[in-house]
């Protein structure tokens, strides 16, 4: 059978969920703006799930967005606190390795003027709470740092982070929990922040459904317009079954946590153990405030994408970073922040395991791993002419991007 150690683009959806999201599927498919009586049935599921998901991140149930997911979540939130905050400010800081649907979203901001300040990182990817301190001024008017990184799974010191915030009058606080929600306990309270960005799909949901925390009192300018659903923050008619789907998949995620994640982390470490046996090999991110289920990896004088492809072809499903960037011959912009040599970080390979993830197969990965790094070497090292036939052609970075997702 094949393995899957690629969690971190996305999980299986599990059947609880499922079932919860069938009879909205069927039966209950009324709109939930419709005033009959299938409306209402729709619109009481709606109800239910926006009351499970508030109460899983220690929310108010009028405080929960949904959306199509975790991209466009972090869209509303930064998009949606800039343009709402523009008469006051037009200073935006966030830091060198956020999600793209985070990163690009602030550079299409600096098209209509917008100053943004990205800040460094340490070796380990972690953003000293003292730089966004330094970087406020009158004008910041936004400070957006994710929770968790989905490529190396560093975790940021939010909590820190915001009490710098909380000194400077007007300034939001956005933090996309996009990939800590299936390992972290979430509570926007102790966070203390104003926005917070989920995706049903990282913790066994549903793709295509995500939710934003928006804080009361908190305001963001909808990006876009239509009908009042969402209390007027984002129209559409709404996903019932997504949002049903992502409330039951949250609750279970939480209720599990205490017994998955240390065998999670039991698995991982099993891994990083024979990982660490491999020479040429380093672990990347934080090596204590990182999330359960990662490891991150360079792999020494080898490329990421074609290990990728090669490990695929034997079995293991995994991948060189974020999904969001299938197709592109860029180097990660996570490890490059981090100070890794582009020819170091184009070594890239990211392991994510998840609930479902055995003992057996972490044996067997090591064992696919480990052959497969040292055939690419031999067959690197061998004379032009000789290994020319077997070496990857010139689309091979292309072909085992769009193989993997991560």
């Amino acid at each position: 059978m094949p393995i899957y150690l690629d969690y971190a683009a996305t999980t299986p959806l599990r059947r609880e969920a499922l079932e919860a999201m069938l009879p909205y599927l069927t039966e209950r498919f009324g709109n939930a703006s419709s005033p009959h009586a299938f409306g209402r049935a729709a619109h009481a599921g709606l109800d239910e799930a926006r009351e499970r998901v508030a109460l899983a991140i220690g929310a108010q149930a009028r405080e929960i967005v949904f959306t199509s997911g975790g991209s466009e979540a972090n869209n509303l939130a930064v998009k949606g606190a800039a343009w709402a905050g523009k008469a006051r400010g037009h200073r935006i800081v966030t830091t060198a390795v956020e999600h793209h649907s985070v990163g690009h979203t602030m550079r299409y901001l600096e098209k209509f003027g917008f100053e943004i300040v990205e800040l460094p990182v340490d070796r380990y990817g972690r953003v000293d709470p003292k730089d966004v301190e330094a970087a406020m001024t009158p004008r910041t008017i936004l400070v957006s740092v994710m929770l968790a990184n989905n490529e190396v799974g560093t975790i940021q010191p939010i909590a820190e982070i915001a009490a710098c915030v909380r000194r400077h009058r007007g300034v939001l606080l956005h933090t996309d929990a996009v990939q800590a929600a299936a390992h972290l306990a979430i509570d926007v309270a102790a966070l203390d922040v104003d926005l917070l960005s989920l995706a049903a799909h990282k913790f066994e949901g549903p793709k295509g459904v995500g939710a934003l925390y928006v804080r009361h009192g908190t305001n963001i300018l909808a990006q876009q317009q239509g009908g009042a659903q969402e209390r007027y923050r984002r129209a559409g008619t709404e996903d019932v079954a997504g949002a049903m789907g992502m409330a039951v998949a949250l609750d279970l995620v939480v209720a599990e946590r205490p017994v998955v994640e240390p065998q999670v982390v039991a698995l991982r470490e099993g891994l990083a153990v024979r990982m660490r046996a491999v020479e040429g090999v380093q672990e990347t991110g934080h090596p204590v405030e990182r999330l359960a289920n990662n490891l991150s990896l360079v792999v020494g004088g080898l490329d990421g994408a074609s290990l990728v492809m090669a490990l695929d072809l034997a079995g293991l499903a995994c991948s060189i970073g974020s999904a969001c960037v299938t197709g592109s011959t860029e180097v990660s912009h996570v490890l490059t922040a981090m100070g890794y040599p582009e020819d170091e970080a184009k070594g890239a390979l990211r392991l994510t395991l998840g609930r479902m993830t055995t003992e057996d197969e972490i044996e067997e990965a090591g064992r696919l791993i480990a052959q497969a790094i040292e055939t690419q070497r031999e067959a690197a090292e061998m004379p032009a002419a000789v290994s020319r036939p077997s070496a990857p052609g010139p689309d091979a970075g292309r072909a085992a991007s769009e193989a993997t997702a991560g």
